[in-house]
């Protein structure tokens, strides 16, 4: 570890923004210990973050989470990833097989039967290669999503493509609850 995630008992303002960021009862992971040692910071990340993880945004729950899986997959950041796995894959309808290949796979796996679903993964995989969107793609891509959904999409992309600098940058450590690479492999 390169930054020790803060451990309880949190001085204040810290507490209340870790408080904020966590389902009641379930205690702040590693990554948001970690950014609270920059409180300001937190509360801005806690902000964004719910946006994208509450019904505001314009995505569907099953389309942010191919998003997130496959750019933390893409950035090879473990510990991100195996969270959103353990807490969302099930609850968004995410099969083993369709885990697996937004692990290690690609859109053109058979497990993959929505075309929204197929999109979306290229969507990321062209971002995280390009920095951009060919006209082919986004003629496909404006065929299926409105524009408030293309534009949650690639920002959603970018923010995890952060959270995940920070999370391989830092070293924080794996959760014990979440998933790891190796369990689907």
């Amino acid at each position: 570890m390169r930054i020790e995630p803060l451990e309880p008992p949190f001085e204040e303002p810290v507490g209340t923004v870790l408080e904020r960021m966590m389902p009641p009862g379930i205690p702040p992971i590693a990554l948001f210990r970690t950014f609270a040692h920059n409180p300001a910071m937190t509360a801005g990340v806690n902000a964004w973050g719910s946006y994208y993880l509450t019904k505001q945004s314009s995505l569907t729950m099953r389309t942010r989470e191919i998003v997130i899986d496959r750019v933390t997959a893409r950035c090879v950041c473990e510990y991100e990833w195996g969270v959103h796995i353990a807490f969302f894959a099930e609850k968004v309808g995410l099969t083993d097989d369709q885990v697996r290949s937004l692990t290690f796979g690609s859109p053109a796996d058979s497990c993959w039967d929505d075309p929204a679903d197929r999109l979306a993964i290229e969507l990321v995989d062209e971002l995280h290669d390009t920095s951009t969107i060919g006209d082919d793609l986004w003629s496909r891509l404006t065929a299926e999503f409105e524009s408030p959904q293309l534009l949650d999409m690639m920002l959603l992309a970018g923010w995890y493509h952060a959270i995940s600098y920070v999370a391989r940058a830092t070293e924080v450590p794996l959760e014990a609850f979440a998933t790891r690479f190796a369990d689907v492999r």
